[in-house]
């Protein structure tokens, strides 16, 4: 697989280049800064073209029955699965990821592939018994129409399966806007739905700046929902543009996710899982587990076992690496003026906290493995979503004092504990304010037969992917059927 030069827009079934200067946008290879290709971005005069494009194929295939939709999705993870080593390759090169993890992540959007498609014959609605004599009364799924899907860049090929496969089995027609990150990701994905026999015009890709391109798209008033993954800064101004219409809007958004060490734990299986939870995928997940805390009968145990383990980690994009770049030289920049910062203000770096610019690494975007201490709970470092191999040690003197601590974020996405106490298990399932808990295992790592989604500035209460997705991206509606007995 030879990575383009050139990265097209996906419209009505080709690819389509736009020739101005001024569209090309560079993409870098995040482990060494080379040129990888020049991304061909749209304007919002040729936006408008591909939402039409869109709404013209909508009444095909909204009029395609829901079995069918659920097959061609069927035969498109089958193409997937045949063709799994090329996309993971072409996932590696824009990420930095090592290979086993985007054939890792390749795996999971063709499992929610064959999952998504199934309910094509799962298409559930309800019957229901009426108050008034002789009548029934029943609910039914339908399309909601041209469905904008804007999508991050850190397991790109999740994310587009994530919300295509659920969009496109409901009937709608989609208009995706591609992270400029990873902007061939989508493309593959769009020619493998054309060889699966999906109509044309019915899956579109766009490329271009989210503050030009994502912009023009989310003010579209013949945008039917919007569904975004991605920042919560970005997340609201989205629902500020579609509160203006009350269009339909699922927002997945940051998280600063706690992962709490009781002290009767297992502690070398807590560092374990506290370590992948920091830093594989280079910390760039929302899911990442960038707050530990630790009860202080353990700490200083922890913390040593913890350090040693962390200055352990191969850096790199090798198969025997653990964690590679981060995605780009902006996002590498903000994170080291965070960290500055952080120093400024007192906060201790256990280790870490450097852009690593050995030979081996030179021109890439890679952070050393960092760990904070001494962070207040309600500091800059300690409530905002960084984004990267970056994390931070709370201690805290018992249970109560751990749950309010994770309790204490403008965020609730996940959260995790490790404990051999059930009781303990149960009141943090209980309480704590997140949209996913974990149990002895990591903060990340949902499943695609499983939704997924948080509370308070984490997102808007929607739950992508599992059976939970078709909700979001389909309409509800009531019927009731009055019969006479008298005309039998």
């Amino acid at each position: 697989m030879i990575y383009p030069k050139k990265i097209p827009n996906w419209i009505d079934g080709r690819e389509v280049f736009f020739k101005r200067k001024s569209s090309q946008i560079l993409k870098k290879n995040p482990t060494d800064g080379t040129e990888l290709g020049y991304i061909s971005s749209i304007n919002k005069e040729e936006i408008d073209s591909v939402i039409t494009v869109a709404l013209k194929k909508f009444k095909i295939w909204s009029n395609t029955s829901v079995v069918s939709r659920g097959e061609l999705l069927k035969k498109t993870a089958m193409q997937m699965l045949l063709k799994k080593n090329e996309i993971a390759h072409i996932v590696r090169l824009e990420t930095g990821k090592s290979m086993h993890d985007a054939l890792l992540e390749v795996d999971g959007a063709i499992e929610l592939g064959f999952f998504i498609a199934g309910e094509g014959r799962r298409f559930y609605g309800k019957t229901a018994p009426s108050a008034m004599p002789n009548r029934f009364a029943m609910t039914l799924r339908q399309p909601a129409g041209v469905a904008a899907l804007i999508v991050p860049f850190n397991t790109p090929i999740a994310n587009v399966a994530w919300k295509s496969f659920p969009a496109l089995l409901c009937g709608n027609t989609v208009v995706l806007k591609a992270s400029k990150d990873t902007p061939y990701t989508p493309i593959w994905f769009a020619k493998i739905l054309k060889e699966a026999g999906v109509p044309s015009g019915i899956f579109n890709v766009i490329q271009g700046l989210g503050e030009e391109v994502g912009e023009a798209l989310i003010h579209n008033r013949r945008v039917d929902l919007i569904s975004f993954t991605g920042s919560t800064e970005t997340g609201k101004h989205i629902q500020k543009v579609a509160a203006d219409r009350l269009v339909k809007i699922s927002l997945e958004l940051g998280g600063k996710n706690a992962l709490v060490v009781c002290d009767d734990c297992d502690i070398n299986a807590a560092v374990e899982w506290s370590i992948l939870s920091a830093f594989s995928n280079a910390g760039q997940r929302c899911a990442a587990g960038s707050r530990i805390i630790v009860f202080e009968k353990v700490y200083e145990v922890f913390k040593k076992i913890f350090i040693k383990k962390t200055e352990e980690l191969k850096i790199g994009s090798s198969d025997t690496d653990d964690l590679g770049p981060v995605i780009n030289g902006n996002q590498l920049s903000k994170m080291i003026n965070i960290l500055t910062k952080a120093k400024n203000d007192g906060i201790s770096v256990l280790t870490g906290g450097f852009r690593i610019q050995d030979k081996k690494y030179r021109g890439g975007f890679f952070l050393a493995p960092t760990i904070l201490e001494n962070a207040l709970p309600d500091s800059e470092i300690s409530t905002c979503e960084l984004f990267g191999p970056i994390t931070s040690l709370y201690k805290v003197k018992n249970f109560n004092q751990a749950l309010d601590m994770t309790n204490n974020s403008p965020f609730g996405l996940t959260a995790a504990i490790h404990t051999k106490n059930i009781n303990r298990v149960q009141e943090f399932i209980n309480h704590a304010e997140v949209g996913v808990v974990s149990v002895n295992g990591p903060t990340y790592g949902s499943e695609p037969h499983m939704p997924f989604g948080g509370l308070k500035q984490s997102g808007t209460g929607w739950r992508e992917p599992g059976v939970e997705a078709l909700n979001f991206y389909s309409q509800w509606k009531t019927i009731y059927v009055k019969h006479n007995p008298k005309e039998v």
